[in-house]
């Protein structure tokens, strides 16, 4: 099969879309242009979004499942099919009845910290480089994922990560495959609106890996959302009476660590009637990059 022919046998196939975790964030700097640099830990969850996606030669990309509130031209799904297909159409890697019918299960909350529009569209780059045969790489995806967002291309790339810059240096770490309960507070928390708060701490020293993997875990964007959002306040302090628990990314999302599913169980449990959420294992290989793995096969 050469590059740019769709194939035939996978007329319909599901692709898992998953959770990110932030298990550490800290704010190194602001930039001239207002983005801000950081070093962080990526770990992925065995959750998330599911993506459903039916090849064709109609030259159409839709989407059978819009989000709501979201103009399909602003859908991080349909914005990664096409910034594909364009690509690949001016590199000749493609040809132009190359189309593509999108269904998406939503499972992660927007505004949760849990990078969900990223992943979706990491999928959608990963799986569609894949069925429609443009013969990216790994790198040259995450380069394209770039432009959409910086959380896409640790998606892209596939493995737990501790990131610099605004997130896109990626080194590969290994950190403990520990299980997760994820609690939403019931409120969405706008990125931009955490980046641009006054009292947020901007100032923390840059550290290398080794030092960050031996000191307590934490979040710069944490004391400011407990402070303006009196819910996550509530959450926050509530699991901390049963493990260490922390926000992740900007929130809204506020994770607990485990060593075992029954005991993140338990707690959810008790918490399930005032908040909803999930238990899930953090894993240092995508669920996407398994994925594409048996289809490779």
């Amino acid at each position: 099969m050469k590059p740019g022919d769709i194939q035939p046998a996978l007329s319909r196939t599901t692709w898992p879309a998953p959770a990110k975790l932030n298990l550490f964030l800290y704010i190194t700097g602001r930039r001239p242009d207002g983005y801000h640099d950081l070093q962080t830990l990526f770990q992925f969850l065995d959750y998330g979004d599911e993506l459903t996606f039916e090849p064709n030669v109609s030259g159409k990309i839709s989407l059978v499942t819009p989000v709501a509130g979201v103009a399909e031209e602003n859908n991080l799904i349909f914005r990664a099919a096409s910034l594909l297909k364009e690509s690949a159409l001016r590199a000749g890697r493609i040809s132009t009845g190359a189309g593509v019918r999108i269904s998406l299960e939503k499972r992660l909350p927007m505004g949760g910290g849990l990078g969900g529009g990223s992943s979706d569209a990491a999928t959608v780059l990963v799986a569609l480089n894949h069925l429609w045969q443009t013969g990216y790489t790994p790198e040259q995806l995450s380069a394209l994922g770039l432009t959409l967002g910086a959380d896409v291309p640790v998606f892209v790339q596939g493995f737990a990560a501790f990131a610099e810059g605004v997130g896109e240096r990626l080194t590969p770490v290994h950190p403990e495959e520990k299980w997760y309960l994820v609690l939403h507070p019931g409120v969405n928390i706008s990125t931009p609106f955490v980046f641009n708060d006054p009292e947020l701490h901007r100032t923390t020293p840059v550290r290398e890996i080794s030092q960050l993997l031996r000191a307590d875990f934490s979040n710069d964007c944490e004391p400011v959302v407990r402070k303006r959002f009196r819910e996550v306040e509530q959450l926050v302090s509530w699991l901390l009476e049963y493990a260490p628990s922390r926000l992740t990314g900007t929130g809204a999302c506020v994770f607990a660590e485990f060593d075992t599913e029954c005991s993140a169980r338990q707690v959810f449990e008790l918490a399930s009637e005032k908040w909803p959420g999930f238990v899930a294992r953090g894993v240092n290989i995508s669920p996407l990059h398994r994925r594409l793995s048996e289809s490779s096969e």
